[in-house]
Formats: C-alpha cells, structure tokens, sequence
C-alpha cells in the first residue's frame, strides 16, 4: 500500500478504537467549554444549561453502571445509573439555577461557577467554535467525540508529516504516528477539552519548523508557524504566549551557539525566532487590549480553590513555595513510574543524536510548553498529567529520529539505500 493508505488506516484503528468509550470522557471543565459551544450555536442560557448537565449527567452514570458491573460485592446489585443521573442533575441545577435567576448571564458559558471564574473561559472562544458543526451535525455526545477523533487523528497525521519533511522513512514516519496514539497525547486530545487541539496546533507549528529548516519551503513554514500561534491565541492564550517564548528562546539558543562557532546563525533560525518574538509581544498587547484576565487573576484562582475562599495577600510567595513542594511530590512519582522520564530521555537522545539539531531545538521548545503549563498550575490533583502533555511530542517525534539513527549505524534503510525503491517511501 501507499504511505497515504498507511496513514489513513491507522487513523482508522483509531477512531474505531475510541468506539470503546463514547461518554465518560469528560472532566470538571468540559461542560464550560460545551455550554460555551452550545451557546455559540445559538441556544439561550437554559437550554444550554440543560443540554450540558444532561451530557455530563448521562457520563457520570455510565461510569457508575460499568464501576457497579465489576465490582466484587455489588455486580449482581441493579443498576445505578438512573438514581446517579438524578443525583447528578439535582446537584448542577442547585448551582445554576441560582445564578441564572440572579442574572450572572453574560458572557457565553452557562454560569456553573463563580462569575470571575468563568470568565476564564469566556475569553477562549476557539475551541468551542470548533465544536459547533459537530454539534449541529451530531448532536451533543456524538458530536463530542467525533470532533475529538478529528483533532487526535489530525494531530498524528501531522506527526507523519512532520518526520517526512525530515526525510525520516516512511516505517518510521507511521511509528511516529503511531506513538501519538497509543501515549498519553491520543487519549488526551480525546477529552473535551483545549489540549487536544492545544496539541495539533504544536505540532502544526514544529511542522513549519520543519519546512523552513529541511523542507526548502520557508515562507510557506513560517505561514504556518505565523498562523498556529494565532489560531493558539484564541484556544489558550497562553499556550501561544508559551509557544512564542520557547520559539524565540530556541532561536536565539541556536545562534549564539552557531556564532560562537564561527558559522552563520542561518535565515530560517533566525526568521523562526522574530516569529516567536512577534508572537509573544502580539499575545501580551492583545490579551491586554482584549482586557483579559491576568496572571495574577489566575493566581489567585489557583490558591483559593476557583475564588472559593478570599484573595491572598501575598500570592507570590505562597505559589514559590507550591512550586517547590509540587515539583518534589512530581519527581518521587516519576521515579516510582519512570515511564515519563524514560520517553523524555529517548526523545531528548534521538534529537541530539540525530543530524538535525537546528530542529530538534525547536522541538524541544515546543516540548518544553507542556512543563511550562504545569508549573503555571502546580496541582498534583488536576486530572492526571493533562498539563503536562505537551511535553509528549518530544518522545513522538524523538523516537523515530532515534530509532533512524540506531538504524543508520547498523543496516541500510531501503530509502537510503536503495535508490531504485526511494520513489515508493515517499
């Protein structure tokens, strides 16, 4: 088969594999950002409202039935699932409705939390409009997931292109691909939430890394690069504040190191780095323009549980010392479960084994926006590592350029050596 039918069949895998868990996918925040879509596609407060709590509702309870069925004690016991979804409604309506009644409806998040609070995602309006034909289209739950299975699928199939723009062969290519799906990224981008397409945007952007470095094309890269961060600007500000950081960070890293080596620091490093640059003054003018909350407003989100509890004095001080406390609790279970650090070291190896530094930096930048996040948000507790996840694309990519290099030293690869069969790897 064609490389394209590789890629497309494993895509296939896994969208039919996701099949395996429709509902039960969502977290706390979800139903912020599906009230904030459904609102968009034009229902008003309650009805938005009702449509949320019914989905998050219809969740809770199909992971109680599946809990109840292997549980030792209560498997032969009837089904939970109606008295859960009752409970579970009962307890959404007696916060929303509420602040429904007392008027906290501006914005286009149903008010399921303090005002201050849900202005935070007031003012992340590109993932919700993604979400709206796939709701017009499939309704709630089905909408949800397929636009999940488009944003992961999508996302390894930038994985693919990404490899191949680096002459990595086409088995390699597919490995990378296949890795995004089966770490922690694929069932990540499942949730509905940012990070899916957090991710896919990333990854869009180390691909124009990639075409301004190897791929000969440099405008059309930067285009990309440019447009990520823009697109990045809309779901999360703050990834593209990120992003622009570690962009320009990487840049100048790989100048300097080039000058003091006596070389030209190079065009397209350069150009990258006054992209990433451009990107986190347009970040910060705009957020400030656009009067969004700032990081001392999330600060205090974070130490007094959602505004639950009144502001800190001193929050400084006080997010130090999580920061030092969080960071320890990290690492002792990284090392119980080393699996983390063990991808990251293979992806950091294949990057600096490889022959491709100049864009190994800048993958390791756009890595290194997922550690970034997390220390933005020292919460051991905030559903797994889901803050952290960006830090997978180094052992995604990382990988296959370690395994091309192993490989290189050892046998030939039929890409490379054999040119008669070089046309049918591409």
């Amino acid at each position: 088969m064609r490389p394209r039918t590789w890629v497309l069949v494993l895509a296939a895998v896994f969208a039919v594999l996701q099949l395996a868990n429709v509902s039960g996918r969502d977290t706390p925040d979800s139903k912020n950002y599906l009230s904030y879509a459904l609102s968009l596609r034009g229902d008003n407060k309650r009805e938005a409202a009702a449509a949320t709590i019914d989905y998050v509702c219809a969740s809770k309870a199909s992971i109680a039935h599946r809990n109840q069925k292997v549980n030792v004690v209560r498997f032969h016991a009837p089904s939970p699932t109606r008295q859960v979804r009752e409970d579970c409604r009962a307890a959404e309506w007696r916060g929303v409705d509420p602040r429904l009644r007392a008027g906290q409806t501006g914005g286009h998040t149903v008010p399921f939390m303090p005002e201050r609070f849900m202005r935070i995602f007031d003012v992340r309006p590109g993932y919700p409009a993604f979400l709206v034909p796939f709701l017009v289209l499939f309704g709630v739950k089905w909408g949800l997931w397929a636009a999940g299975v488009v944003i992961a699928v999508a996302a390894g199939v930038l994985v693919f292109l990404i490899l191949r723009t680096l002459s990595v062969p086409v088995p390699l290519a597919l490995t990378g691909q296949a890795l995004y799906y089966v770490l922690p990224c694929g069932t990540t981008a499942m949730r509905p939430m940012t990070e899916g397409l957090l991710l896919a945007l990333t990854l869009a952007a180390v691909w124009g890394c990639a075409l301004v470095l190897h791929g000969h094309r440099e405008r059309t890269g930067l285009v990309l690069v440019g447009g990520s961060l823009l697109a990045l600007f809309t779901v999360k500000h703050s990834q593209a504040l990120f992003l622009g950081v570690c962009l320009a960070g990487a840049g100048a890293v790989i100048a300097v190191r080039r000058w003091r080596r006596g070389a030209a620091p190079g065009r397209g490093v350069v150009a990258l780095a006054v992209v990433g640059c451009g990107a986190v003054a347009g970040t910060m003018l705009l957020a400030k323009v656009l009067h969004y909350p700032s990081e001392s407003e999330s600060l205090q989100d974070l130490l007094t549980g959602h505004f639950a509890r009144p502001d800190r004095t001193s929050p400084w001080p006080e997010f130090l010392h999580l920061q030092v406390n969080f960071w320890g609790e990290w690492l002792r279970r990284q090392l119980w479960e080393p699996l983390f650090l063990a991808a990251l070291a293979a992806g950091a190896w294949g990057v600096w084994r490889g022959r491709r530094r100049a864009f190994g930096g800048f993958l390791l930048g756009a890595a290194f926006t997922g550690i970034l996040t997390q220390a933005g948000h020292p919460d051991i507790n905030i559903w797994g590592e889901r803050l952290i996840v960006l830090a997978w694309l180094l052992p995604v990519v990382g990988v296959p350029l370690l395994l091309e290099s192993v490989l290189r030293d050892r046998v030939v690869m039929p890409a490379q050596g054999h040119p008669d069969r070089a046309h049918s790897m591409r």
